[in-house]
């Protein structure tokens, strides 16, 4: 391949990529800043879930039925705390949004597996979070890891998904028609990226660690053991019958700080109870499809502690991809390259790899949006959601 055949190939990635360019956060910080800044943001999120908790304790009891979710009709996000504060568990079902992104993406069996398994991690870390605030997972396969130097040749060619503290969701896979396989052999080697961002931070926070299972649950759960140093337990997985999802959720039971061995042995026992009770090697899709719904899961693993509802929420998918973001993204290109792309296809054309949608811009569309543009295109200041 020729270098303007390179440089071709690269710009039109790149469009495709920059389409929703604000949600695709980008690694500022790795390492021991990421640990540090996690350890911060963990310590007053615990303060805040107990201030809450104490607050509830000193109302009248709530009522939980307001959390029921008969046969799992609708997506939900239930969390809850001990008694004492030392035990958070979320627990959620997501099968008609991952229904919804099989159509979207025309996914087979495999890639669904996948890409709900990681839907619903994103939805379990980032329970608790600022409404605004976004958590970004990313498995990165199909290209030399950063941690240990080998090739990742998983034939999925990647993970995205990217859920908001108030279960605003989306995600792709990189081979949405894969065909049927093991998943840990089609996601392959490579490394799990975690980003976190909020629209009034400097800059987002990182971590990384490698993919070690390639069963997706497994692998975030042993990111926040490593990148964040939370003690959890992580479980995520989904059921898929031919096009349809039958079945998809997970849970995270996360010891706050302070928690007695007492209470931390009997949330293993309780822990050993739900798996015995699901049966399968696919945790917790047989509970899911016999109707047990997350209050139920939480009230399994938090038996004996005293279980306090928290919060429910019922995630939805959501993509700020437009054309304005099209536009901001060829401002970042220099005129000789516009002009270029336009002269060799007679049009820009760019698809959002998150919803699908395609964007389509005549020569004269281009030229009169970059001549009423306003604003500097590098700046997320310049311009509003």
């Amino acid at each position: 391949m020729g270098r303007l055949a390179l440089r071709k190939t690269f710009r039109v990635i790149m469009l495709q990529l920059l389409v929703a360019r604000g949600f695709a956060l980008q690694p500022t910080l790795q390492g021991h800043q990421a640990r540090r800044f996690c350890s911060r943001k963990n310590q007053r999120n615990v303060a805040a879930i107990r201030s809450a908790l104490h607050n509830q304790n000193d109302n009248t009891e709530t009522s939980v039925e307001e959390y029921q979710n008969k046969n799992n009709i609708r997506d939900q996000v239930f969390s809850a705390m001990s008694a004492d504060g030392s035990i958070k568990v979320t627990a959620c079902t997501a099968r008609n949004l991952v229904n919804d992104l099989m159509i979207m993406h025309t996914m087979t069996a495999t890639p669904a597996d996948a890409l709900g398994r990681a839907v619903t991690c994103a939805l379990l870390a980032s329970n608790g979070m600022q409404d605004e605030q976004i958590f970004q997972l990313t498995l990165n396969t199909g290209m030399l890891t950063a941690i240990s130097n080998d090739v990742a040749d998983g034939p999925l060619r990647g993970v995205v998904a990217t859920s908001t503290g108030k279960g605003e969701v989306r995600g792709y896979v990189g081979s949405p028609m894969l065909g049927d396989m093991d998943l840990a052999e089609a996601v392959g080697l490579g490394t799990v990226q975690i980003v976190k961002n909020h629209p009034d931070w400097p800059r987002p926070y990182t971590g990384i660690s490698a993919v070690r299972h390639g069963d997706i649950d497994r692998d975030i759960g042993a990111y926040l053991a490593e990148s964040e140093q939370r003690s959890c337990a992580l479980a995520a997985a989904t059921s898929i019958n031919g096009i349809l999802c039958t079945a998809a959720g997970g849970y995270l039971v996360e010891q706050l700080p302070n928690a007695d061995k007492e209470t931390v042995a009997r949330v293993g026992e309780n822990l050993a109870t739900l798996v015995e009770r699901d049966g399968g090697d696919k945790l917790p899709t047989n509970l899911l499809l016999g109707g047990v719904a997350p209050i139920e899961i939480a009230e399994i693993i938090l038996d004996g502690l005293g279980m306090q509802p928290l919060q429910q929420i019922e995630p939805t998918f959501v993509c700020k991809c437009s054309q304005d973001r099209l536009v901001r993204a060829l401002r970042l290109l220099s005129t000789e390259e516009v002009e270029e792309i336009l002269e060799k296809e007679e049009k820009i054309e760019a698809r959002c790899e998150f919803c699908g949608k395609v964007y389509r811009m005549t020569p004269e569309e281009v030229k009169t949006e970059f001549a009423e543009a306003t604003g500097d295109p590098a700046k997320d200041s310049d311009f509003k959601e």
